[in-house]
């Protein structure tokens, strides 16, 4: 494994080998604004009014709007995505859950914590299964779920 930089992008190249379990990262923080929550209902279309209108939030539970989850999934994986790794790829999420809401205002940042390794029936990759939280300011988890990333294998079989 090893890191340098080309055309101002920082590239790594992790292998399957490479990928331990219990390995953590976390990100820095980034906070959720209005903005976010209003170019994310243009771009998918949910105008519902838990994320878009201030007045009928008022009588519901929470009292106030909510970012969309999509949102924040996407942004979540914007924020582990610093580095490009030339030998692994996304190959999905599973178990995607959003335990509390994320509000206007509220600062989030994500660890993510490798979980399993396992063989993939396409000759020379694996399967790397990384847990990833999100937590907001409070320390609370937001949103969970497994990212699943196709990594090439160093040794060939």
């Amino acid at each position: 494994m090893h890191l340098f930089e080309k055309k101002g992008q920082m590239i790594e190249k992790k292998y399957f080998e490479d990928y331990h379990p219990d390995a953590r990262r976390e990100t820095m923080g980034r906070t959720i604004t209005e903005t976010d929550i209003v170019i994310h209902a243009g771009q998918t279309g949910d105008f519902f009014p838990h994320h878009m209108d201030e007045e009928w939030c008022k009588t519901q539970p929470f009292g106030r709007r909510i970012a969309h989850g999509t949102l924040i999934f996407s942004v979540a994986v914007g924020m582990t995505a610093g580095v490009i790794n030339e030998v692994a790829m996304t190959y999905g999420y599973e178990r995607l859950r959003f335990i509390r809401p994320v509000f206007i205002g509220d600062t989030i940042r994500v660890i993510v914590t490798i979980r399993e390794k396992k063989e993939h029936k396409k000759p020379g990759f694996g399967l790397v299964t990384e847990g990833v939280e999100v937590i907001n300011q409070r320390n609370e988890v937001v949103m969970v779920c497994e990212h699943i990333l196709l990594a090439e294998k160093r040794v060939k079989q």
